[in-house]
């Protein structure tokens, strides 16, 4: 369903099931063509695919493709969300298969940013919110989309999207795995997993949904490589560098990118990532902080997503598995949080549970953290207090009654020295880091990789100072109760 109709015409109108005539080829892709076609019953313009299976596939194959693709659409055609191209109706006839779905005539989401460039994160930001919604209609019904990628997004006018070829476009248009599991094409943006031989599913769907969402932000694609064997091996080994996106669409795309499905983050916790990056802060706070902060600097996240798995307890297990999926997003810079308590209304989207952020190192809240000492999840004694040291001596058991504990492991911030404009000695700054940092915290305390009684408690993010950067390049998640009492419980889930 291109925007450029050509002009070959069937000889003499092709009419399907008594009422879709045929007008001309509007678009022709690996297993099927498209048609400019009319709805002679309602009196409207449609497109209509017909299902062409390459030469080639295995008879047992062809029966299998066959019959998904007509009980997908079949799904696809109950779907109902706004971003979603509707699906009419499916015809077989003459031993051939035909879809019905709506006709757009709008530029697809790779044709604009080919010819317009990457798009500004807050366009990118609303793009993305429609984008979920018409993924969770589909996963809701039971639709895998399995080709999630630009040239399936059409953008309308209005700034409307449209999302195609919902589960058909493995079938019909590009398809990327058949049965027996040979890969067909460059799989820019086949997850991780689908490439290991894996189904598809939700959360490769979302994976997808992140690398658009990467390409449009930056103009390129984030693994796109001179052949698809490069391109499969970039995929499942190599970590992509935001350079034009900062704040909580960079965490929403840089944490779907996981290599571990089961660390991405949710639909919802997105959606709430999502509500941040589009959310705009009081105006008098909003031009305070544009006027200080001025340019963000881009850094980098480092980490780890092959813990060592003979020296750790569940509860550090699922810990790391929630840093890989929130903390590899990276780039909350620029965010409108910062570590200055300033409260904003309640009902201006800052988490309620969470308290402004506080520094550490030399010049900071707590001139002495000593974080490094301490396993992930850690329990310590200690106050949150201007000039309070917590040393490493202050850890107990966390079934002993406790301060505070640290739910964020270590992440040492860094820039690739490619980017020579953000040398890797720069300090981003206090405000900087609380911005990268108050999302990543928010991400973590939702979900349930933590447990217990979350109204009981509240959480903050602690930054560095410069001389705390310079010793020990570290964010941390904080949390502790509510009344002041002391904790008696780990809140980080063990299962």
């Amino acid at each position: 369903m291109t925007q450029e109709p050509t002009q070959t015409v069937p000889a003499g109108p092709r009419v399907i099931a008594g009422r879709y005539t045929l007008l001309s080829e509007i678009g022709r892709g690996g297993m099927g063509i498209v048609w400019l076609a009319e709805d002679r019953t309602i009196g409207r313009r449609v497109a209509v695919k017909e299902l062409h299976l390459p030469a080639g596939v295995p008879d047992d194959e062809r029966s299998v493709l066959e019959e998904r693709v007509l009980r997908e659409a079949r799904t696809a055609g109950r779907l109902n969300d706004p971003g979603v191209v509707t699906v009419y109706d499916v015809v077989q006839e003459s031993g051939d298969t035909y879809i019905v779905i709506e006709l757009l005539e709008a530029p697809t989401l790779s044709a604009i940013v080919r010819q317009q460039g990457p798009l500004p994160p807050d366009a990118v930001a609303r793009l993305a919110e429609q984008l979920l919604s018409a993924l969770e209609a589909a996963h809701a019904a039971g639709v895998v989309h399995r080709d999630v990628k630009p040239s399936n997004i059409m953008v309308l006018p209005n700034g409307r999207v449209k999302l195609t070829d919902f589960g058909i476009a493995q079938s019909t248009d590009d398809p990327r795995l058949t049965t027996s599991g040979v890969l067909v094409g460059s799989p820019t943006y086949l997850a991780p997993e689908r490439i290991k031989g894996e189904e598809a599913d939700a959360k490769s769907d979302l994976w997808a949904l992140a690398a658009v969402l990467f390409f449009t932000v930056e103009g390129h694609s984030a693994f796109e490589r001179s052949s698809t064997a490069a391109t499969m091996h970039a995929i499942v080994s190599e970590v992509p560098y935001l350079t034009r996106c900062q704040g909580p669409l960079a965490s929403v795309i840089m944490g779907l990118l996981n290599q571990v499905p089961d660390a991405r983050p949710s639909a919802e916790q997105v959606r709430g990532l999502l509500a941040q990056a589009t959310y705009t802060p009081p105006a008098g706070l909003a031009a305070a902080e544009t006027s200080r902060l001025g340019p963000a600097p881009y850094p980098i996240t480092k980490w780890s997503t092959a813990p060592n798995r003979e020296h750790r307890s569940p509860a550090r297990s699922v810990l790391t598995i929630a840093i890989v999926a929130a903390v590899s997003a990276g780039l909350f810079l620029g965010g409108f949080f910062t570590h200055q308590a300033v409260q904003p209304a309640a009902d201006s989207g800052r988490p309620a549970n969470l308290d402004p952020a506080i520094t550490y190192g030399k010049g900071g809240t707590l001139p002495e953290l000593s974080w490094s000492s301490y396993p992930a999840g850690a329990c310590v004694n200690g106050r949150l207090a201007q000039g309070q040291r917590i040393t490493a001596s202050a850890q107990v058991d966390c079934a002993e009654p406790h301060d505070l504990q640290f739910y964020h492991s270590e992440v040492q911030l860094r820039v690739p020295q490619e980017y020579e404009e953000f040398p890797d000695s720069k300090y981003p700054g206090a405000d900087q880091l609380t911005a990268f940092t108050e999302p990543l915290c928010t991400l973590i305390f939702r979900s349930d990789l933590l447990e217990g009684d979350k109204q009981a408690v509240r959480y903050r993010a602690v930054v560095p100072t410069e001389k705390g950067w310079n010793d020990n390049r570290s964010v941390i998640c904080v949390l502790y109760r509510a009344d002041g009492k002391q904790l008696t419980r780990s809140y980080v889930a063990s299962k």
